[in-house]
């Protein structure tokens, strides 16, 4: 199997003075039912073909540039897989700055090949003036259609009135869209307004995602969203919300092999500094959630992170963020065995950088994960272009591919 190469852009990781070294690992039939295959996987397909050596892999490159295209930073990723294997990358498109208000449009990449080659940039939503984000996408795999959830405020408004705009700080001047496509992407729907229905009373500020949604084993859409999760259960006719203990902001969500989601958030305010930590919670859309309390593994700078489920047999979900409770910019990818209660295997992103080093240039933030058609993990990761002046630098947007065998990194699994 040959190490998957980018021809824009490309950069690989590789060991420091070692350039041509390409890892084989060798797996047994039963440790290595999932892996890299040479056919790819259908929609909603678990288990790759049984393999018997693979190479590491790990390549990224730059889709999403700051300071190009007319924006002056791109923000808040968001990766799907549709139905026809084609992957989406969504983005806040910031016009004149880095920050999180202002005109801001909800733009989109695809790519047909997974991940090799990207789209010119589309736009999901850029009307007026204001700021259209978080957006938060999800595939209904039975009817095919990619649902976008997003949130908008009057380009008149931020969050904390700063900078000589108004205060958020009333119901609905944060409100609460979805938009759709049922073509693969090559075109969204005008976007509808759900404030109604999905924001909860008392609301002022709100977010949606971000990062994606999921789809459970029994059809449910499920979005996580400030305090609550926003779910469908008859393929998006209807859409209802469903609160959940707070303590938490910015959502990303998984289904456990018991049926149960697990919530995996940021922490908010006064929650994270009692631990700056991911904060966790345990549930059923039907049956409600637990309270949520910190993972102690997972160390985190306030920052939004990213969970996807590889396989369900064996039972491996990954988390990445940044492994830190002080800079954004040391990312990893950890994996659970056990639905996420012990996370026993992780590796750096950017391994061939030391921590000053990534900090430097600026490698870390938001993220989102999917798993590609091709059996590999596929990761939006923000760029900070200038953290010297990080207040005005450009923000741009990796996209990360990298195999099981690299997140292994020669450990064992600790499966049967």
């Amino acid at each position: 199997m040959k190490q998957t190469r980018f021809m824009n852009n490309m950069f690989t990781n590789r060991v420091p003075g070692l350039f041509t070294l390409i890892a084989l690992i060798t797996f047994s039939s039963t440790a290595c039912k999932k892996g890299v295959a040479d056919q790819p996987a259908a929609p909603g397909d678990d288990n790759p073909p049984a393999i018997t050596e693979v190479a590491e892999t790990h390549t990224y490159t730059k889709i999403f540039d700051g300071g190009t295209n007319g924006y002056h930073s791109f923000r808040i990723p968001s990766i799907i897989r549709t139905n026809a294997n084609t992957l989406i990358a969504f983005v806040e498109g910031r016009m004149s700055s880095n920050k999180d208000h202002g005109n801001i449009n909800v733009e989109y990449k695809r790519s047909t090949d997974h991940g090799a080659t990207w789209s010119s940039m589309m736009e999901v939503v850029g009307a007026g003036q204001g700021t259209w984000g978080n957006p938060t996408a999800v595939v209904d795999r039975t009817t095919g259609r990619i649902w976008v959830f997003m949130n908008w405020n009057s380009a008149t408004k931020n969050l904390g009135g700063t900078d000589g705009y108004d205060p958020i700080d009333t119901w609905g001047d944060r409100r609460v869209y979805y938009s759709y496509s049922d073509n693969d992407g090559l075109s969204f729907s005008t976007p509808t307004d759900m404030t109604n229905t999905l924001l909860p009373p008392n609301y002022k500020w709100d977010a949606v995602g971000p990062g994606t949604g999921i789809q459970t084993s029994n059809g449910t859409l499920v979005i996580p969203a400030t305090g609550r999760n926003i779910y469908s259960t008859d393929h998006g006719a209807t859409w209802h919300y469903q609160m959940i203990p707070g303590g938490t902001s910015e959502g990303a969500i998984v289904e456990l092999n018991d049926g149960r989601l697990m919530r995996n958030d940021r922490a908010s305010g006064s929650t994270w500094e009692t631990a700056k930590r991911r904060w966790v919670s345990r549930g059923t859309i039907a049956g409600g959630f637990s309270a949520f309390a910190p993972d102690n593994t997972l160390l985190d700078p306030y920052c939004q992170g990213s969970i996807v489920r590889y396989t369900g047999s064996p039972d491996r979900i990954m988390v990445l963020n940044s492994a830190s409770t002080e800079t954004r910019c040391k990312m990893r990818v950890r994996i659970s065995y056990d639905g996420g209660v012990t996370w026993p295997i992780s590796r750096k992103i950017y391994d061939w950088l030391t921590d000053s080093e990534a900090f430097a240039q600026g490698k870390g933030g938001y993220s989102s994960m999917v798993k590609t058609a091709d059996y590999t993990i596929g990761a939006l990761i923000e760029v900070n272009e200038n953290t010297g002046s990080s207040s005005t630098s450009n923000r741009s947007i990796e996209f990360h591919k990298f195999n099981l065998p690299w997140m292994l990194n020669g450990n064992a699994e600790p499966i049967q």
